[in-house]
């Protein structure tokens, strides 16, 4: 598998990165198939693996340190902080208190001495982003963390947080991790320029685009009936065809499931093939439940699209485009609902 940049850390990484959010109780509860993804994902070449601390609890990082036992060195691993952990207010965010605290409980779960990325899940608008660059700094200096990055930020806070690392002189975000995939495009206006203008790498999640990419959701079907799975049958309405914004994301998979057809790929293929090939993005994140899910994304690499191909996907999803907003997971800070009050 082709390994590459992670920005500037000096790090290399599989073109495909193993998440690992389905470990566990909220995706696949047996830590044995975790373990056996995680090596099945190895022996394929993946060298990438991204977990968080919030992932059932825990439960996803135990299962990547039991799978990890032995081949440690062989991985560069990514967890994250700074979603509600509990119920405790001071157990989220990014705060010193916090991260201080969360590293060495990931350290702990992981069973491993250092962690090369460590993300902050999302920016914390309540904490000066000068606090997270501090601790984070510190946890470099002492060797507990290679590097770390960030996830789901717009553009305009990126460069913040670059302007206050250089001033205060700080670390630096090395990493973004935005949504990316053919039905959510907008990244590709601005923040993936600025992560390529300040030397970051991107590992982007989602390329199935919650699924709606995977095959499962063409017209004709039900997509939220019996023979749904997964987040489908736990979260109906995100893929309830009678809403618009779903519709039209339906309308949009089809076209791109035909375009697959015609070009001998799977959706799945052609999906994570469209992302990896970005010249922004460092390595997609591929987050399988099952075995089966693991091999579907493992038949993408190497996949190479036609400028034919690429022209008639943008006929479809246009470049910057978001088939629906939402998809974005945030937004431009001065048009939320405060900012306009002013």
């Amino acid at each position: 598998m082709e390994q590459r940049p992670l920005g500037r850390t000096g790090m290399s990484v599989s073109q495909l990165c193993l998440g690992a959010m389905m470990f566990g109780a909220v995706g696949n509860p047996d830590p044995d198939e975790g373990v056996r993804i995680v090596h099945r994902a190895l022996d394929a070449g993946i060298t990438f693996i991204d977990t968080a601390d919030v992932y059932s609890g825990g439960e996803s990082e135990e299962v990547v340190g039991k799978a990890l036992a032995g081949r440690r060195d062989g991985v560069v691993l990514a967890t994250k902080v700074g979603l509600p952990f509990g119920q405790d207010p001071n157990q989220r965010g990014m705060s010193r208190r916090w991260i201080t605290e969360a590293v060495e409980n990931s350290l702990r779960r992981l069973g491993t001495d250092w962690i090369d990325l460590y993300q902050v899940h999302r920016l914390d608008p309540d904490t000066d982003v000068d606090e997270a660059l501090g601790a984070l700094s510190d946890l470099v200096h002492a060797g507990k963390i290679r590097a770390f990055g960030a996830s789901t930020v717009p553009a305009s806070e990126i460069v913040e947080a670059q302007w206050t690392a250089e001033r205060r002189g700080r670390e630096r975000f090395r990493t973004e991790q935005p949504p990316y995939s053919v039905l959510t495009r907008a990244v590709e206006v601005d923040v993936l320029p600025t992560c390529q203008r300040y030397g970051m790498g991107v590992l982007s999640y989602s390329p199935l685009a919650g699924g709606w990419l995977s095959g499962k959701y063409r017209k004709g079907q039900d997509v939220s009936g019996p023979g749904s799975v997964g987040r489908a049958q736990r979260f109906p309405g995100v893929y309830d065809a009678a809403n618009p914004a779903n519709a039209a994301k339906l309308d949009a998979a089809d076209a791109l499931g035909a375009l697959a057809d015609e070009a001998g790929l799977s959706l799945v293929q052609l999906a994570v093939a469209f992302v990896v090939r970005h010249p922004a993005v460092t390595s997609a994140i591929v987050g399988p439940r099952t075995m089966e899910h693991l091999e579907s994304y493992l038949a993408a690499d190497g996949v190479e699209l036609s400028a034919d191909v690429l022209d008639r996907i943008d006929a479809i999803v246009p470049p910057g485009h978001t088939v629906n907003v939402g998809d974005n997971m945030w937004s431009t800070p001065a048009l939320s609902p405060t900012a306009r009050r002013r």
